[in-house]
């Protein structure tokens, strides 16, 4: 039973394409131009304002929804147990998905949406790029080549960063990444003090990991969030969006001197594709069966992108 299948009768999820789900928009306001869309998508990133208005304010009405039921939901709770002192904990997105599928243009996409609601909720968003174990550590335990795998992540400090968030506790700090050093920063953080909605992004956060054996706790990432977003694509799209990206990379990037991968931008383009078609397939796409594809049925809502990289189809949750 493929549960993701439209026509499969006992999928938990409802299927509407790319123009259904634009309806849904009703009267939500645009409240981005051309001009921020065009700083806020990833490079090789389509992305537009017709794109937003397709499907990310439909998005933003029904992440509205949700988190006003979180926040009347958490008055009852305090009501119940009679405890007004107690404070409302941040509303946690999660993404996920692969590498180059855009990720990041919606997680920042969603950012600037959600912060300009009337109610101009505070929003922060943090990648699990911070979160990497320092290239030291995975030199001397030969995972260089398994970056971005699950065991490449300081996983308890994943949790204790997010366990933070979700205890409402005052400046929680999240290390930061630099994809010029291809490197955790010495030092470096980002604070995080209480947000009404934190977007937490990365391509393996829905992985559950390994259920124990002897029936105790082990909290896995997703059990932090309050929705789960997935972003989706065919495979092969997926590896045609990586390679253009790598080979735009050799061009932009890969040409400062300070860059990890300035290595690559003195290659000829021929020698240059063979690099990025080995990454892809000896690290990327390996990742992508093993770990990310894995966890998308675990999505609340799942946004399927078509070979021009604008959304096709949208798969939610039911209730």
């Amino acid at each position: 039973m493929d549960q993701l299948a439209p026509t499969e009768k006992y999928s938990p999820f409802r299927f509407f394409s790319a123009e259904e789900w634009s309806q849904f928009r009703a009267d939500t306001p645009m409240t981005l131009g051309e001009d921020e869309i065009r700083r806020l998508r990833s490079l090789n990133d389509p992305v537009d304002l017709e794109e937003v208005k397709r499907i990310y304010l439909s998005l933003s009405r029904l992440l509205s929804a949700h988190v006003e039921a979180s926040q009347l939901l958490f008055r009852q709770r305090q009501a119940f147990f009679n405890a007004m002192d107690v404070v409302k904990t941040p509303f946690i997105i999660g993404i996920a998905g692969s590498v180059a599928v855009g990720k990041s243009t919606t997680a920042r996409v969603l950012k600037e949406l959600l912060a300009r609601w009337p109610s101009s909720p505070k929003v922060d968003l943090i990648t699990t790029d911070g979160f990497l174990l320092p290239n030291e550590i995975l030199r001397r335990n030969n995972l260089m080549e398994r970056k971005g795998f699950p065991e490449s992540y300081d996983v308890g400090a994943l949790l204790r960063f997010l366990s933070g968030i979700k205890s409402a506790q005052r400046n929680v700090r999240a290390p930061v990444y630099s994809h010029l050093t291809y490197d955790v920063v010495p030092g470096e953080f980002q604070t995080i003090d209480r947000p009404d909605i934190l977007i937490f992004e990365g391509i393996n956060v829905l992985q559950p990991g390994k259920l124990p054996k002897d029936g105790k706790i082990v909290p896995f990432l997703s059990d932090f969030f309050d929705f789960a977003i997935y972003i989706d694509a065919e495979e092969e799209l997926i590896h045609q969006w990586y390679i253009a990206r790598f080979m735009r990379l050799r061009e932009t990037a890969f040409r400062n001197p300070d860059s990890f991968f300035h290595r690559y931008s003195q290659l000829s383009q021929a020698a240059a594709r063979a690099i990025a078609e080995g990454l892809w397939a000896n690290i990327n796409l390996k990742n992508l069966r093993e770990n990310i594809l894995p966890t998308r049925a675990r999505a609340d809502l799942i946004l399927r992108k078509g070979a021009n990289h604008l959304v096709e189809e949208v798969a939610l949750r039911k209730l």
